[in-house]
């Protein structure tokens, strides 16, 4: 099993940049998935988590302005980030709670995608 994130960037503040995970590999099912991020010198944080019911939450610094949402047929999540902000700046973790033909559950982690907000 396998998360691929994708869609970081460089972007000016009050940009917008759209985050991609795609889950591939020997999947039976996916349960929670979720956005993390670190920045420099900082703990790595949850930023957005959604259920596979999509039921959603989010860290207090992004609601309003941050989208978590996923393609259960395609096994993929998104984030879409919109007003950021320079403390945005991070890179972002794609994480998967995934049952797997090896018939356990395990935690998946993308590689991280860098977003860099100029001010």
């Amino acid at each position: 099993v396998q998360l691929q994130a994708s869609g970081g960037g460089l972007v000016q503040a009050g940009g917008s940049l759209r985050l991609s995970c795609a889950a591939s590999g020997s999947i039976i099912s996916i349960s929670a998935m979720g956005w993390y991020r670190q920045a420099p010198g900082k703990q790595r944080e949850l930023v957005a988590a959604i259920t596979s019911a999509g039921i959603t939450n989010y860290v207090n610094s992004v609601k309003g302005r941050f989208t978590i949402s996923r393609d259960n047929g395609k096994n993929t999540l998104y984030l879409q980030m919109n007003s950021l902000k320079p403390e945005d700046a991070a890179v972002y973790y794609c994480n998967a709670r995934i049952f797997s033909s090896q018939a356990r559950w395990g935690d998946y982690w993308g590689q991280g995608t860098q977003v860099t907000v100029s001010s």
